[in-house]
């Protein structure tokens, strides 16, 4: 439900209206815009009378939305939220690449990569510490020792550094880590996702692998319930018949995620299509769609690499990629309206 103020409405009034709203055990959030002032209910709001609202003075319209997210909704927060990760903004604008391993092998390997990326233009660095495996034989990451050589290549840099947290039992580990990443099978871990709403860094959430956009926002939803707005939503690819991709890179998500939310939206090509020399094409296709950036996983070597090196871009493809991703952005933003 939105509540509408008049213009004029004086404080006491809308004081008087606050006051009663708690009172039916909801939570207002209030959004002021350059000519609007609105109050957004989150909570059960289906027991109250509209009428009822109307009466008081400083009210100038109700509105009732049927989408169950409030506080990632867009009719809630209609400017885009940008989400800054030690200086560097995503969201509203501000276009990030994320890039390196999957999984963080040695403290060379993660730095040597840090540096390349780095170089041809990328300034978050991803990197598996924890990594979630289909078979329990396959590498499982180096966890506290992964987290340590990300912060080394940090340190060695300055790039901040994205990785996925697995368990709640981890989250002391990742105090210098500066995204905390929800992998696409934690996506409905709603106890997790509660926890992380007590997190004061920003989360980047990835699509399930079988989920609605409406669940994905309704798991963005858990976090910022708990207080923490910085969330980052990232389209990986969902689950098909198709065998011809690792996943369908739901493209059209961009789009429609920007008309019902605020979030930013990122696009993970290296997921989504399983193949290296399918990423360009895709990536370039999210700036197009107006994607607010990219997760891209490079490898000095893939063919060596312990996890996922079909996926991975090598040096040479990436920096090739960089230039065109730069050459792409400029021409789509000087389309904008």
């Amino acid at each position: 439900m939105v509540i509408i103020l008049k213009q004029n409405a004086k404080q006491e009034e809308i004081s008087e209206l606050l006051q009663w709203i708690r009172a039916q055990n909801v939570d207002p959030q209030s959004i002021e815009g350059e000519s609007q002032h609105i109050l957004g209910l989150v909570g059960n709001t289906h027991a109250i009378d509209i009428d009822a609202i109307t009466t008081f003075p400083a009210v100038e319209n109700v509105r009732r939305i049927a989408e169950p997210y409030k506080k990632a909704n867009r009719k809630f927060h209609h400017h885009d939220t940008i989400v800054d990760v030690a200086g560097y903004k995503i969201g509203g604008g501000n276009f990030q690449v994320i890039a390196g391993p999957c999984s963080v092998e040695s403290e060379q390997q993660v730095i040597s990569i840090a540096q390349s990326v780095k170089q041809s233009g990328a300034h978050l660095l991803r990197g598996g510490a924890f990594k979630p495996r289909t078979s329990p034989y396959a590498f499982q990451g180096l966890k506290d020792e992964g987290i340590k050589y990300l912060i080394q290549a940090k340190k060695q840099t300055g790039m901040p550094i994205v990785s996925e947290l697995m368990s709640m039992e981890h989250i002391d580990l990742f105090n210098d880590v500066d995204v905390i990443q929800v992998g696409a099978r934690n996506m409905q871990n709603f106890v997790m996702l509660r926890e992380l709403g007590a997190c004061n860094k920003p989360i980047l959430l990835k699509r399930g692998l079988a989920n609605t956009l409406e669940e994905f926002l309704m798991s963005a939803e858990y976090i910022m319930a708990g207080g923490n707005s910085n969330v980052i939503l990232c389209e990986r690819g969902i689950r098909s018949f198709d065998h011809a991709t690792r996943n369908v890179l739901d493209l059209s998500a961009v789009p429609v995620l920007k008309r019902l939310t605020h979030l930013p939206i990122i696009i993970d090509p290296s997921h989504a299509t399983g193949k290296a020399e399918l990423v360009e094409s895709m990536s370039l296709a999210a700036v197009a769609a107006g994607a607010d950036g990219l997760i891209i996983e490079v490898h000095n070597n893939p063919k060596a690499a312990l996890c996922d090196g079909a996926q991975s871009l090598d040096f040479p493809m990436f920096a090739k990629l960089m230039h065109k991703v730069d050459v792409l952005k400029k021409c789509v933003d000087s389309l904008k309206d």
